[in-house]
Order: C-alpha cells, then sequence, then structure tokens
C-alpha cells in the first residue's frame, strides 16, 4: 500500500482519508487512531506497543498525537523492522541479555521483530519455581528450566498460567473449573481461555493476546502477560487499607487522601527513601532505573529493614566494581529470603521492570513500619465494585492506568478513552486537553464537563452530576457515570453481533436467558433471589456449551452462604473457561447485585452468539 522511505505525506494523508482513519481530516493520528492506522499499512502490533510509539515518534509538539510527518517515520521504521523479520525467518541472535527474535514461530503473524529480555525469563521461571513448587497439580511441569525454552513450552496445557494468576491473586480461578486431566488439545485451550479472561478480570490488559498465543508459547507474550500478573501480585498490598504505617511517608501539609491518590511505584521509591533517610545515608531515588545501578541505595535499604539477627551488612559498599557490588549485595538480600527477580546484571543495567519487583518484594517481606498505626478501614479500603471497574478499566489497556479510581480519573482522559472503546470516534479529540499544573484546575474541569456533555449523548442518567464533581473525585457520583460506561461498553460488544448493531435493552438479555433455560428456571428480573444460589447461571453455562458443567460439583439445593458462594464460584470459573469475559465476582451473585449480575448475563449471552457466529461460519 505505501512504499517505505519512497512515501510522501501526501500519499499517507491520501490513504488515511480513503479508509477514514483521520476521521476530522485535520491531517493528525491520535492513539485511538493509531493502531487502525498501522493496520491499515499491513502492520499489527499489541496493545502497549502502539502507546509506546506515540511516545516515541510524538516529536514536534508531544501532544499525544502523530502529524503526517511524525507517521511516515514511524511507518519507515516499523516497515524496515517488518521486513528485516520476514526476510530471516528464524533468526535468534543475543547480546547483552536480549534475545531478538525473528520469524513466525515466535514473532506475530507479520513477521515482526520482538526482543525478549533474559533477564526477565530467568526471574519469572525462578518465582515461579519457588512459589509453586510444591503444587500437586504442576509436578509434570516444575522446575522450569530457566536458561532455556521451558517457560514457553510448558504454558501450553493451561495450568501453569491458572495457578500464577491464583498465586497473585488468591481465589480468582476455582480449582474446579481447570482441566487437570485428560488435557487433549480442546481442554487445553479451554485452560488457556480460562487463563485469559481471567487475567482481564483481575486488571491485565490481554488486548491482542489470545489463547492461541499461549498455546504457541510465542515468548513476548507470554513474558507479557506473566509480568502482568506478577507486578498484579506484588503490589497489590502495597497500600494504607493493609499497611497502616505509610502514613510515616506523608510529607509535610499532605494528608491521609494524597498518599491514597500515589500508585504502588511511587509509594514505593518514597519507603526506599524513608529508610535511606533513617539509615542516615544521605542518597534518595527517584526511579527504579539509573538510580540503583551502583547498589549503594539497595545496601542500605537491606541493612535498615532487615532483623538485626540476619547479620546484613554494608560489605558490599568496600566493593568498586559495580557488578560485583551488585552480587555482593544480592548475597546481603538472600540471608532475608529476599534474592529475587534480579541478578546483578538486572541492577547494573538499570532493569526498570525487574528491580520494581525486587523492591516491591522487599516490602511485602519487611516493610519495617509501624504496625500500631490505627486507620479508617473504610476511609482507605477499596471496595469490591470500585476494585471491579478499575480492573475493567485496566484490561482495555487505558493509558495511564489506573490505580486509584477517583484521583485517577479527574482529568477526564481515561474516561475519554473508554467513551471511544464503545464507540469509536465520539470523541472529538480536538476539544480533550491532555497536559495539566496544579494551576490549571479549571482546565481538568472544563474536560470532565466535556465527560459529562459525552454522557448525555450515549443517554446516561447523570443528574446532578456535573464536571466538578468528577473533577474532584467525588465517590458516589464517580461510580454514577463509571457504572453507566461499564454497562455500555458490555452491551456495546453484544450489539456487534447483532445483525443491526442494535443497542440491546436488558429485558432482551433476560428474555435471551429465558428462551436457554428450561421453564422451572426462568425469570423476571436480575433481582431474583433464585439466582443468588448460582445454580441457573450454571444451568445456562450447560445450555450454551453442553458438557461444561460437572454437576458432582454442584449443590443444588444450596442455601447457606458458604454454599451458595461455592457454587458461585464455579459459575464464575467456567463462564470465564467458555470464553465470557465477565468481571463480576462470587460475592456480587450471592449478595443479588443487580448491576453485576445483568453483566454476567449479557456477558453470557455474548459468548453464545460468538458461538453461532463460529458455527455459521465454519457452516459456510
Amino acid at each position: 500500500m505505501l512504499r517505505c522511505s519512497r512515501c510522501s505525506r501526501s500519499t499517507i494523508s491520501r490513504v488515511l482519508s480513503r479508509v477514514q482513519i483521520d476521521e476530522d481530516n485535520n491531517g493528525f493520528i491520535t492513539l485511538q487512531e493509531l493502531d487502525t492506522a498501522l493496520r491499515c499499512v499491513n502492520i499489527k502490533l499489541p496493545g502497549y506497543e502502539i502507546r509506546e510509539l506515540i511516545g516515541k515518534y510524538d516529536k514536534n509538539h508531544q501532544d499525544g498525537k502523530l502529524d503526517m510527518e511524525e507517521f511516515t517515520q514511524l511507518y519507515i521504521q516499523e516497515k524496515t523492522k517488518r521486513d528485516i523479520g520476514t526476510t530471516f525467518k528464524k533468526v535468534v541472535s543475543t547480546r547483552q541479555g536480549v534475545n531478538t527474535i525473528g520469524g513466525t514461530s515466535y514473532a506475530s503473524s507479520e513477521g515482526t521483530t520482538h526482543t525478549v529480555k533474559q533477564g526477565e525469563q530467568v526471574a519469572f521461571s525462578d518465582w515461579i519455581n519457588r512459589h509453586l513448587k510444591d503444587d500437586p497439580d504442576l509436578k509434570h511441569l516444575l522446575p522450569l528450566n530457566a536458561e532455556g525454552n521451558d517457560l514457553y513450552l510448558k504454558v501450553g496445557d493451561g495450568i501453569l498460567i491458572c495457578k500464577l494468576i491464583n498465586l497473585s491473586v488468591p481465589h480468582t480461578i476455582d480449582e474446579r473449573a481447570i482441566n487437570k486431566n485428560n488435557l487433549t488439545i480442546y481442554r487445553k485451550h479451554e485452560n488457556l481461555t480460562l487463563a485469559v479472561t481471567s487475567s482481564s478480570s483481575i486488571g491485565c490488559t490481554t488486548v491482542n493476546i489470545g489463547p492461541e498465543d499461549l498455546a504457541a508459547g510465542k515468548p513476548h507474550l507470554v513474558l507479557g502477560l506473566m509480568w502482568q500478573i506478577i507486578r498484579i501480585g506484588l503490589l497489590n498490598d502495597i497500600n494504607l487499607a493493609h499497611h497502616p504505617g505509610l502514613v510515616a511517608l506523608l510529607k509535610e501539609g499532605e494528608e491521609i487522601e494524597d498518599l491514597m491518590k500515589l500508585s504502588p511505584e511511587q509509594i514505593l521509591l518514597r519507603w526506599v527513601n524513608y529508610h535511606l533517610e533513617r539509615a542516615g545515608c544521605d542518597r534518595r531515588i527517584s526511579n527504579f532505573g539509573e538510580d540503583i545501578k551502583d547498589s549503594e541505595a539497595y545496601t542500605y535499604l537491606l541493612r535498615q529493614i532487615s532483623p538485626q539477627e540476619r547479620g546484613v551488612t554494608l560489605m558490599p559498599l568496600q566493593v568498586s566494581d559495580h557488578h560485583q557490588r551488585a552480587e555482593a549485595m544480592l548475597q546481603e538480600a538472600d540471608k532475608i529470603g529476599c534474592r529475587s527477580f534480579v541478578g546483578p546484571g538486572d541492577v547494573v543495567s538499570g532493569n526498570t521492570k525487574l528491580n520494581l519487583a525486587f523492591v516491591a518484594n522487599l516490602f511485602n517481606n519487611y516493610p519495617a513500619l509501624d504496625t500500631n498505626v490505627v486507620i479508617d478501614e473504610v476511609m482507605v479500603e477499596e471496595s469490591r465494585e470500585e476494585k471491579t471497574y478499575r480492573n475493567w478499566m485496566n484490561s482495555l489497556g487505558v493509558n495511564p492506568f489506573v490505580h486509584h479510581l477517583y484521583s485517577d480519573l479527574t482529568t477526564g482522559i481515561v474516561i475519554f478513552q473508554l467513551y471511544d472503546f464503545i464507540r469509536p470516534g465520539i470523541v472529538d479529540w480536538n476539544k480533550v486537553i491532555r497536559k495539566f499544573n496544579k494551576l490549571k484546575a479549571s482546565f481538568r474541569e472544563k474536560n470532565c464537563n466535556y465527560a459529562v456533555d459525552l454522557g448525555h449523548q450515549f443517554k446516561f442518567s447523570l443528574v446532578g452530576i456535573s464536571g466538578k464533581d468528577i473533577n474532584d473525585g467525588n465517590p458516589t457520583l464517580t461510580l454514577a457515570l463509571v457504572w453507566q460506561l461499564m454497562r455500555a461498553y458490555t452491551l456495546s460488544i453484544l450489539a456487534k453481533l447483532t445483525d443491526n448493531n442494535r443497542p440491546i435493552a436488558d429485558a432482551e438479555v433476560i428474555e435471551w436467558a429465558n428462551s436457554k433455560l428450561k421453564p422451572g428456571d426462568r425469570f423476571s428480573s436480575f433481582g431474583d433471589p433464585r439466582l443468588g444460589s448460582g445454580v441457573i447461571i450454571l444451568k445456562l453455562i450447560e445450555a450454551i456449551k453442553p458438557g461444561t458443567v460437572n454437576w458432582d460439583n454442584v449443590l443444588q439445593d444450596a442455601v447457606t452462604k458458604e454454599d451458595q458462594l461455592a457454587n458461585a464460584r464455579y459459575a464464575i470459573g467456567l463462564a470465564r473457561k467458555i470464553g465470557a469475559g465477565v468481571y463480576a465476582l462470587p460475592e456480587d451473585i450471592v449478595e443479588l447485585k443487580q448491576k453485576m449480575l445483568m453483566t454476567i448475563f449479557a456477558c453470557l449471552m455474548t459468548r453464545d452468539f460468538k458461538g453461532r457466529n463460529l458455527t455459521d461460519g465454519e457452516a459456510k
């Protein structure tokens, strides 16, 4: 379609205009348009790489969008990579711990070259070996050979990733939903589907990652998903609810609310500096890359947080060579059982990802904070509903990543992205202000006013909600908008599978469910008390995909909350196993949370419609 360096700005502009990517015809491509633009020139990239490309090539204005010159440069560079990857079908070169993998077996179908850092492969393999070694269901897979291809070959039956998810976020997957025996290709695919949908439910971005990618053991996708899962587990409890002693990190003039707005990474940086100060060290860090390469901060940190009887010392500081000093420092970390994720080379090279994991693991094991601090748990504890919405947003790949539901939505940027996911092109990005500072709160409020205006276009119920409420982080009113966004997104996916792409109402979802159920199991509303046992949902899953439910695992007459929860966990697991992207939790079923129940049934309806379309396509 376009010819590398010979393609002119006008040529690209005509192409983009012809395929209606640059819809406002202003000559710019936004983040939301870039994926489509790249596909039109036969370049397919995962979502996270597309987000990185904007920052890499947006040189002229740094406004989050590309002009024709910038897009031309991006195309030339990415096209060159693609051509090289296609020409050399299987080239594996190793330099400085980085494997460059080309061709179709490990890279994308387009031949795009991807880099796999050997340190990450070793780190994740070691983490899995250490923490899952006693799991009887993994005896046929562990230990992994960290230096070979084990990590990629042994995810193929799906069990390993399912177990890793439960290690990071316990009870996400009901063990009864995992196929552990008679592992045919079909049953392995079910496990991998369960792994992908469950990863989404805990907030992993799984755009462009499917069961078939994991079955093929594509290194960059396997490592990318594993890092997200491990990272979520490491950072989950780094908050005031689990560690009230974090109030010691407050700066002068700050309130608890200010600490709640910080990301786990920002909290960890403060935590390291807090202990460096207590250790009498003048050093401070502002990142997990450049600032830790000489191991000085790590050496002081380890000495400060370690129990005295472990004998951790400052001896590494006597070593002048940075690589040898890093090894000496890690030997000190080993004294407290925390030699994880990084090797000397990862420290010296400043591998931000692995060093973040190293520090998070230190915090989780030895926070060394005051345990007598008392905080109002209601104020700092994230509710189940808030966590569900946050995980849903992050699974879509919104940028920035949402850590705190209210403070991270105050600019409106995330909300606009959600609108664009629901109805592409609905957001006029020329109206959106992308850069802010503390003196421009009025700009953020202007964005939020526009976000509320768009909500009215969707016919959301927004009575009494203004842009100021979103900008101020009003919990009740923000949740009201976010719920309607999630509902609209869920139904928009379903609408795309209808004949006329028409809106779907709640009543139609109920009508569809009843058409699949026997007369005695039919219901009239999502508040029907019979739904609380989970049995009706299990029967619906069985109707969609016969043979899915093992009825020996189901308590048909569940009365107690414990029995109902057992059924609900099994139902959620099986729904995800058959490919329904369910974000709701088992407690939502038992407690008859009607909003969440609606999303469960809508997701199952979507799965049913997709299954019919697939069957129709195969028949043709």
